[in-house]
């Protein structure tokens, strides 16, 4: 009879080898190398007036120029958003409170990005604000309820396009939002029903092992039809990337107060950030006579 010690260091080992055994099946080689740090590819053609990320369609110019297939309505929607942003206002999405921009705005690359290809998922970190996304390509469904967020939920799956052994095309499916949620910085709103499904294509280049690209088709009820757009990515040629820190809420002057959004001025006092906005209720402060 072997000793009780014995047999517990035995099954230790065996969970060891086992867990190594996993991690070896997994083959990065097979894999596209996407190491590096990536950023947002020229647009074609396009002289855009705010920083390229700025837009969903790199082929069109910011805000009327994207030329959205909105429903009416959404159409409407988007007319009182771009005036609101002329007059000073933030429109939808509350961004400047550092909240994530949500899907499919996260696409755009507005800032760094890094792509990390693990056994069961693929991560797309972007050092902003909580634009980061952990696609799951471990084989499974749809679970029978989703939480719902801004980024949504992301089932990938990484396939042999062309029949030579190795993976170099991620398709991927999101599902299960919140709101409100803009396709870019002008506002273009999707539906409130939250029941957008976005479907992505991501690839390099065969010509150009530092050009990423990825198609990105959403589908959603503002929508007259499914709008699919081309973006690139390029990889910056730093071998030992730095990663700045960007940290949305330090130094922030925004404040929101119920519905309404102030800033605070250099002097450190509350003030409006377009014309004719009324103060805040300020009920629970004491005036002074």
């Amino acid at each position: 009879m072997f000793p009780q010690s014995f047999i517990g260091v035995s099954v230790i080992m065996a969970v060891l080898f086992m867990a190594v055994g996993e991690v070896s099946a997994f083959d990065q080689t097979k894999y596209p190398d996407l190491r590096g740090e990536w950023r947002r590819g020229p647009d074609t053609g396009v002289r855009v007036a705010r920083f390229p990320g700025a837009i969903f369609d790199p082929s069109k110019g910011w805000g009327p120029a994207q030329q959205p297939p909105l429903i009416p309505q959404y159409q409407a929607r988007f007319e009182t958003n771009l005036a609101d942003l002329a007059a000073g206002g933030q429109g939808i999405g509350e961004t400047y409170t550092c909240v994530s921009p949500g899907m499919p705005r996260v696409t755009n690359a507005y800032g760094e990005t890094e792509f990390v290809v693990t056994p069961n998922a693929t991560h797309i970190l972007v050092e902003n604000i909580r634009d980061s996304r952990r696609i799951f390509t471990d084989g499974r469904d749809w679970p029978a309820a989703i939480d719902p967020s801004l980024l949504g939920y992301s089932i990938g799956k990484w396939i042999d396009s062309d029949g030579d052994g190795k993976f170099d095309v991620l398709e991927v499916e999101t599902r299960g939002f919140l709101g409100p949620r803009a396709f870019d910085s002008s506002g273009i709103p999707l539906h409130d029903d939250n029941q957008t499904v976005i479907k992505e294509r991501l690839h390099v280049d065969k010509d150009n092992a530092n050009r990423l690209v990825l198609e990105v088709t959403v589908i959603d009820h503002a929508l007259t039809r499914p709008w699919s757009v081309l973006k690139t990515f390029r990889r910056q040629g730093d071998a030992q990337p730095l990663w700045p820190e960007s940290v949305c809420g330090e130094g922030n002057n925004h404040v929101q107060i119920g519905k309404e959004n102030y800033m605070i001025s250099g002097d450190g006092l509350l003030m409006p950030t377009k014309r004719g906005q009324q103060p805040p209720d300020l009920k629970y402060f004491t005036r002074s006579k």
